[in-house]
């Protein structure tokens, strides 16, 4: 997701650099990088609520 807003954030300044106006798509922009900011907050507490799991060389499980 966020290659995709960094894509996406390419294309607001080469419209910037046209003269084309982008109030709206960076407000759109600004909800997804907020919106990936709290996926990214919710997903380390659940990682840190899973147990840990120990592995040995060569991969195996003990």
């Amino acid at each position: 997701m966020r290659v995709q807003s960094g894509r996406q954030r390419k294309e607001i300044l080469q419209l910037q650099r046209a003269g084309i106006p982008t109030a709206s798509a960076e407000l759109l922009l600004l909800r997804m990088q907020d919106k990936i900011d709290q996926l990214c907050i919710k997903r380390e507490e659940l990682k840190k609520e899973m147990p840990v799991e120990r592995r040995v060389l060569g991969g195996r499980k003990w």
